[in-house]
């Protein structure tokens, strides 16, 4: 109702209005925002057309309550270009998404500049909001706009910005990477250095939602483009490796491991020894995996130490080494111990609690079991890994039956409501 009734208000209505409601004189008024008596009854009288800006914000500054309708009445008769910059600068500080939009929108219709002009300085404001969601919503402004107008470099370039700033919400991977696909129709407006870092994004994105030979693909387009070495080029090709691993193409992840070994950053070393153990474990070199998986477990940094338990773990159970498993499990603490939030780890977290949940129901610890369980299927959760928790419930119900376990509601119960309506 006020927002339609915004149309027909003015700065000297709402003025009028405030001081009917607090009750307050000109005086008063005067001694709360440190606006002259003078330049208040002009605005109130409507004398005043267009009021600095500096007025205006020592108003609301005073009296906060009227800050959005003051500032939509405000833009829709201010037409100059750095003051209205100036208006946004202060929107954003205020953390008011949807009045920021308003008023970007107005400086993209501001008939005194030209379209892309406008756009291209909207843009790179933009880039220096450090807000993400504020980002977002500028960069919403300029897509529409753009698309209205047919500006396509904007489109592309803002598409771009607002994929990478969604890819980071990790209950939405799955939509944000379909989101992600629109962009390859606008990929010719995109930069050489846009496109690598567009391939790149995709590819990691793509290894973490599974998809395997997508990342491969996406990641392969961002190595042709890319010449020079990077951190980003070198965790895109170790995604590559990943995929083709998960894929089962060990000859090709040998193949990609002789080249990442050549980069020259930090992780890479300690990276290439594990997944060359892991693709040993992988094709069922048991007696060749386990000695360098128990060995790069004592040597590895913290962020890979959950990685390499999951692997030892899963052989142990496959082999029936259930002392092997105890003696890991007691050392939960040590592994646990500063895992970072992404969606590889809560990928691994699934993976490590429901091999727990093996071993303890196996041994007959079932509460505990069950418990251990619920916490994979929790983890899992926090990305929508739908298909892991299918993994998880498929192997639950597997080792019920095998140790011959019939569980009471209680415990069903937890499972259940893990399962399908996980309250975090």
């Amino acid at each position: 109702m006020m927002d339609i009734l915004n149309h027909n208000k003015t700065i000297s209505d709402i003025i009028f209005q405030l001081r009917k409601e607090k009750n307050l004189t000109y005086a008063e008024l005067e001694e709360l925002t440190g606006v002259g008596k003078p330049v208040l009854q002009k605005l109130e009288k409507g004398s005043t057309k267009r009021p600095e800006f500096k007025t205006v914000k020592a108003i609301t500054s005073a009296l906060p309550e009227a800050y959005q309708e003051l500032i939509e009445c405000y833009i829709t008769i201010e037409n100059r270009t750095e003051v209205l910059y100036e208006v946004l600068q202060d929107v954003l500080s205020s953390e008011k998404p949807s009045l920021a939009s308003k008023v970007a929108l107005r400086l993209l219709e501001n008939p005194s500049n030209e379209t892309e002009d406008s756009l291209q300085r909207l843009y790179y404001f933009t880039q220096e909001v450090s807000e993400s969601s504020l980002r977002l919503e500028l960069y919403n402004v300029i897509v529409k706009y753009s698309r209205k107008h047919g500006v396509m470099n904007y489109i592309a370039k803002g598409l771009l910005q607002k994929y990478l700033i969604e890819r980071l919400d990790l209950k939405r991977l799955e939509q944000t990477f379909q989101n992600g696909l629109e962009i390859i129709h606008y990929i010719d407006f995109l930069s050489d250095e846009e496109k690598v870092t567009y391939f790149f994004r995709m590819g990691l994105h793509a290894h973490n939602t599974k998809k395997y030979r997508e990342c491969i693909e996406f990641c392969g387009k961002g190595m042709v483009l890319e010449k020079n070495e990077s951190e980003l080029k070198a965790r895109a090709h170790l995604s590559m490796i990943n995929s083709y691993s998960a894929l089962k193409n060990y000859d090709k992840v040998e193949e990609l491991l002789d080249v990442f070994e050549k980069y020259e950053y930090d992780f890479v070393y300690e990276a290439t020894n594990i997944t060359r153990a892991i693709t040993k474990a992988r094709k069922g070199e048991y007696d060749i995996a386990i000695p360098q998986l128990e060995y790069h477990l004592e040597e590895c940094s913290q962020q890979n130490r959950l990685h390499i338990v999951d692997e030892l773990l899963e052989i142990y159970l496959k082999i029936d080494n259930l002392d092997a498993c105890s003696k890991l499990l007691e050392r939960e603490n040590e592994i646990m111990k500063t895992c970072p939030d992404d969606p590889n780890i809560y990928r691994a977290k699934g993976k490590y609690y429901r091999h727990k949940g093996h071993y303890q129901l196996t041994i007959g610890a079932i509460d505990e079991g069950v418990k251990s369980f619920a916490s994979s299927l929790q983890y899992l959760d926090k990305i929508n890994a739908f298909e892991e928790k299918d993994t998880c419930m498929r192997e639950f119900f597997y080792c019920l039956t095998k140790n011959s376990i019939i569980l009471n509601k209680e415990l069903m119960d937890i499972i259940y409501i893990m399962a399908y309506n996980v309250n975090e």
